[in-house]
């Protein structure tokens, strides 16, 4: 595939609409213009559909990956369940990069539509939201028409206890992974380029130090043979993204990927990961990495357009990749899962492993919403057998194809395209799922995406002894401490990334580690640790 045409075809996504606007005046109690006269409960039908007798109209807000079509009012899987429904929904798409901004700022000046669509609102947004009353309650609408998540939540008390807030009330729908479905659960993976490791006559790598020596030899080695040296020995969307996925190799983040800065450590006393001496020893390793040049050097430059990242990775010349998979986003193969690698002190964790709620907050229902019954049965049948092969599938005959053994598989279009678009590109005319983060439950029997190829299977399958043996949801705060957390985790976030940035490339010297726990311990730590062990006690409980 020629590099400059899969350059178009992304940045053609990539475009997505402004805020959305709602009632004028700004007034939290007021009705949403862009909404229908109200549907009652008499005109909301029990079960089947359409789910309304008189077509109603939904505003809302919804996260947009780069991958996904850039007008989802034209995609056909909502132009078709708007038929089946009755409910016409208007998307207003935000970016995923400008997504918390704009709907907390949208939040806070209470101009915001019927619902939020893919909102990654974290435990402390609802908590916050839902007390003050933008969201509404859902624990009774739940129990009253939404029989498929009711369903899930009774089969699984864990669910219902990660979404339930300490007031006792549920202001949202998850995005959920299947318990049994252990390579979602991972997300993204490591993967080596099989070509080149076996030209350069090297085993699979079994330690971060034997990692180094594959990198090493990838930059300084013409393993495309065009007479350049243009190999890029490691590489990801994000600098961060590598840096996550290598904690548990340095006996870090025991508790799963939910809480990058706490976990458990000596004594079964919580432990803040970045200020503990495993953090420096990592940091350590990834400056050796950045400063021998076997980090992409336009990694930094491509996290702010990342579509330049996935251009590079189209022309085969990234070592290793950490990515949900080198197929379905770049279109390459030839790579592999690398396994667990053991560490300085030979810990060998595959810590990058998510909660079966991976996000509690993924579809909100505000009160300016004329017609909560009604959304929360059009939301609650992607919970369902059939709303999960629609979600994900799309369309008999036209996306997908149904064997003779009732397993159905994506068709040529999409797996093989003839104009050379990668199977996202071919898929996003026909769904939204691309890109992660959706409210609903991702099963492995239709979820056909990276994390469900064989190669990602087996991937799964190598590392599947080394996972955490206990994985936390993400933990919910008081009303109380919610605003203090707030405020002391956005400054404490803010200079632990910049600061980690800063070691790794060199910016600021590794001498200075000292004064980095200092900093961190005068802007509030010992409050945060506090706050954050109630948490974690409600939890236990």
């Amino acid at each position: 595939m020629k590099s400059k045409k899969w350059v178009y075809l992304i940045l053609t996504t990539a475009v997505s609409a402004g805020l959305v606007t709602g009632c004028g005046d700004g007034d939290a109690g007021s009705g949403n213009k862009n909404s229908s006269a109200p549907a009652g409960n008499d005109k909301v039908s029990a079960t089947g559909f359409p789910i309304v007798k008189e077509p109603i109209k939904l505003t809302m807000m919804a996260g947009k990956a780069p991958t996904t079509a850039n007008n989802w009012n034209e995609t056909m899987l909502w132009q078709e369940y708007a038929k089946m429904t009755n409910i016409h929904v208007d998307f207003q798409l935000v970016p995923f990069d400008a997504l918390t901004e704009k709907r907390n700022l949208m939040m806070a000046g209470g101009d915001y539509p019927d619902a939020v669509y893919l909102g990654r609102f974290n435990t402390d947004d609802l908590m916050k939201y839902g007390s003050q009353g933008a969201l509404i309650k859902l624990n009774d609408l739940i129990d009253k028409h939404a029989p498929n998540f009711k369903k899930i939540m009774d089969q699984n008390p864990e669910v219902k206890k990660a979404i339930t807030m300490p007031d006792g009330n549920i202001y949202s729908f998850p995005n959920m992974l299947s318990p049994d479905f252990p390579s979602v659960r991972m997300g993204a993976k490591l993967w080596l380029k099989k070509e080149w490791l076996d030209a350069l006559g090297m085993k699979e790598p079994n330690t971060t130090e034997e990692f180094y020596n594959y990198l090493k030899a990838v930059k300084n080695t013409d393993l495309n043979k065009n007479g350049k040296q243009d190999e890029v020995p490691l590489s990801a969307p994000k600098l961060k993204d590598i840096f996550l996925h290598f904690k548990g190799y340095f006996g870090l983040q025991n508790r799963g990927s939910s809480h990058s800065f706490v976990d458990m450590g000596e004594n079964n006393q919580l432990r803040f990961i970045p200020t503990d001496d495993r953090y420096k020893e990592q940091l350590t390793y990834f400056n050796k990495l950045w400063s021998e040049g076997l980090i992409d050097k336009d990694i930094l430059v491509n996290e702010k357009d990342q579509n330049k990242f996935f251009a590079k990775g189209a022309e085969g010349v990234f070592g290793a990749i950490r990515v949900s998979s080198p197929f379905t986003l770049m279109k390459q193969t030839g790579y592999f899962g690398a396994p667990s690698l053991a560490g300085p002190r030979g810990d060998k964790l595959h810590s990058e492993f998510r909660p079966a709620v991976a996000n509690p907050g993924a579809f909100v229902i505000t009160n300016k919403n004329k017609n909560p019954e009604a959304t929360v049965r059009w939301m609650d049948y992607f919970f369902s057998e059939e709303g999960n092969k629609l979600f994900f599938m799309g369309f008999k005959d036209k996306s997908y194809i149904e064997k003779p053994d009732g397993n159905v598989e994506y068709t040529d279009e999409i797996n093989k395209n003839p104009q050379g678009l990668t199977f996202e590109q071919a898929l996003v005319k026909y769904v939204t799922w691309p890109g992660g983060g959706y409210p609903g439950i991702v099963r492995e029997k239709y979820f056909k995406g990276a994390e469900s190829l064989p190669e990602s299977l087996e991937a799964a399958k190598k590392v599947a002894a080394e996972l955490p043996k206990e994985v936390w949801p993400a933990f919910s705060y008081t009303d109380k401490e919610t605003d203090r957390m707030q405020a002391l985790n956005t400054d404490i976030t803010a200079y632990v990334d910049e600061m980690t940035t800063k070691f790794i490339t060199g910016a600021v010297p590794l001498s200075d580690w000292n004064k980095f726990v200092d900093t961190i311990k005068k802007m509030g730590l010992d409050e945060y640790l506090k706050i954050y062990q109630a948490a974690y006690d409600r939890y236990k409980k």
